[in-house]
């Protein structure tokens, strides 16, 4: 092989990708730390938000104190509506706008911590695999991932997982390595946070487009977008 030649090149794009990639991904983490609260938040914090959300109309679940998809989804309206970066984090911005205070570190309970490395890679899978899904399907993709992590048939780790040969299409045909969108790199941190709309699928695949037929054998629990998703 020629020195610079294309698989030179590939390779060298597929590194710049990642970095960038890396470097999204660190910028949403930091504003998603510190003194904010967002999904798999719990406390009394997340109680005031919930009370303020659900006074004003936004929010329409249980005032349980569990920062979860309803009032994910509740923030993220509420930010539209007032001019605020719509990312579901209830951060300094969010909680002054609401009137209420920015917590302390004592009085929020967080979703388990989870590496940038791992919120990256997912990110990228979701962005390869789901690009024009629905936002719900995109958190799909990101819990069948986290579902194998907790399977004896799968590795153990999020990268392990992502990684396995022939594991999934966007890693194999490059797609996964083209720019993350936020909402990407959202449904991997709700994904990675524990929320699973599929009801614990370990394996997901577009009905509409040639597949292994082996496929079909596995369990079908649900469809969400383009994708049904299996045990």
């Amino acid at each position: 092989m020629q020195e610079g030649g294309p698989w030179k090149k590939v390779f060298l794009g597929s590194i710049c990708f990642l970095a960038v990639t890396m470097l999204a991904v660190t910028l949403h983490w930091q504003a998603a730390s510190g003194q904010a609260i967002g999904w798999g938040s719990s406390g009394a914090e997340v109680t005031r938000i919930q009370e303020r959300l659900s006074q004003w109309g936004y929010y329409k679940g249980a005032v349980d104190g569990y920062y979860g998809n309803a009032t994910y989804r509740a923030v993220m309206d509420f930010q539209r509506k007032n001019g605020l970066v719509q990312d579901g984090i209830a951060g300094p911005a969010t909680l002054a706008a609401m009137g209420l205070s920015a917590p302390s570190a004592q009085t929020v309970s967080r979703g388990a911590a989870t590496g940038r490395g791992d919120l990256a890679l997912m990110a990228q899978v979701i962005e390869g695999e789901a690009a024009n899904e629905p936002y719900l399907g995109k958190v799909a993709v990101g819990a069948v991932i986290a579902n194998r992590t907790k399977s004896a048939s799968f590795p153990h780790t999020i990268s392990g997982v992502i990684f396995q040969e022939y594991a999934f299409e966007s890693i194999s045909n490059g797609q996964a390595y083209r720019p993350v969108t936020a909402e990407s790199v959202e449904a991997a941190q709700a994904a990675l946070s524990g929320y699973d709309p599929t009801g614990g699928a370990l394996y997901f695949w577009n009905p509409y487009k040639p597949v292994s037929s082996w496929i079909w054998s596995r369990p079908i629990i649900t469809q969400i977008g383009n994708h049904v998703f299996a045990r």
